[in-house]
């Protein structure tokens, strides 16, 4: 088991309603203790499982949820199998009544399989749910999903947007690693994970450190967010983070948003591209390319151009618009079938 004695920072007084801006702006990983006290979700939690499943059952929509199932020497953990082939679970479209049925009929079994829901829209599959349920950052537009299952453990992954992560039925603990840790994670295969996002290959559980030495090295860095009902995470975007679920039924519900416009693409892209374009070229070419990069983008300072008339910036030019960026991906994409 991992040694982790820095605990994340835990703000007591933020209710909903009254997150300050400090918070969703923070570079740093936060705990909001008892920010989703007042939900009835969270209320109706803490009664019993059986009412946690009905109030979900309320809202469902009965469209069929994407439902996991790993046999139970997996232990919990959602990961790949041992050649690495695929995975060690089994996925299926079900009905989520019957995935609450098979949990609650596996409630008290310590030997329990893994039952997982994954990824879920609140507003599609549960309407009327973010109602009564809210985290007042509809200012901020996020993508509202809902995780569920019994006791789980998930790889240690990132998101490119920010989160707000609400334990609403059991507990959840996570373990947070800033993005610079990425060279000391063992990160696996980019197109092929159980999740759909690049994942850490080592074991928590069981870290090997012969075979992942630069592993301690991380956890030099890492932070623990240990989380009841009620309580909620502020994860900044691309933290890896290693997601367990403790108890017989879960409900975590996220809340994702970014800080750019839609507009503006995706990261991985660019990364995508570059990895085609540059990771082989010559060392020395390599390193001349990363500094153009640090000018143009990472370090980029508006002083840096203040040598060029506004007029003729072209894709200088920042910030970027709605159309500005429409002519240059296509620029781009007329470029890339050369």
């Amino acid at each position: 088991m991992l040694n982790i004695n820095k605990k994340v920072k835990e703000i007591n007084y933020c209710q909903p309603g009254d997150i300050p801006e400090f918070v969703l702006s923070s570079s740093q990983p936060l705990v909001l203790k008892g920010f989703a006290d007042k939900w009835p979700a969270v209320i109706t939690g803490k009664e019993s499982s059986s009412k946690a499943a009905d109030y979900l059952r309320n809202f469902y929509a009965d469209i069929p949820v994407n439902a996991y199932y790993g046999e139970p020497e997996t232990k919990g953990r959602v990961f790949y199998n041992d050649k690495m082939t695929g995975f060690n679970f089994v996925s299926s479209k079900a009905n989520l009544n019957q995935v609450l049925d098979k949990l609650l009929a596996h409630i008290d079994d310590p030997n329990s399989p893994t039952m997982y829901v994954g990824s879920t829209e609140i507003n599609k599959w549960f309407p009327g749910y973010n109602e009564t349920n809210n985290a007042s950052i509809d200012h901020l537009n996020p993508l509202i999903t809902i995780w569920l299952g019994n006791r789980s453990k998930i790889a240690a992954h990132y998101d490119v947007p920010n989160n707000l992560a609400c334990c609403v039925v059991g507990r959840r603990k996570f373990t947070l690693f800033p993005p610079e840790q990425i060279s000391n994670l063992y990160v696996g295969p980019m197109e092929f994970s159980p999740g759909g996002q690049d994942i850490s290959l080592v074991d928590f559980d069981e870290p090997d450190l012969v075979k992942h030495p630069k592993f301690e090295q991380a956890l030099a860095s890492a932070q623990v967010a240990e989380l009841e009902a009620g309580d909620a995470l502020f994860l900044p975007s691309m933290w890896w983070h290693h997601v367990e679920s403790l108890d017989a039924l879960g409900v975590l519900v996220t809340h994702w948003w970014r800080d750019s416009p839609a507009f503006m693409g995706r990261p991985n892209n660019a990364l995508m591209l570059a990895m085609l374009s540059l990771r082989d070229l010559p060392l020395a070419q390599r390193q001349a390319w990363k500094a153009h990069f640090d000018y143009y983008v990472f370090s980029h300072d508006e002083e840096n151009l203040e040598h060029i008339p506004d007029t003729v910036k072209g894709v200088l030019s920042k910030p970027h618009d709605k159309l500005a960026a429409k002519r240059l991906r296509a620029d781009l994409l007329n470029k890339l079938k050369q």
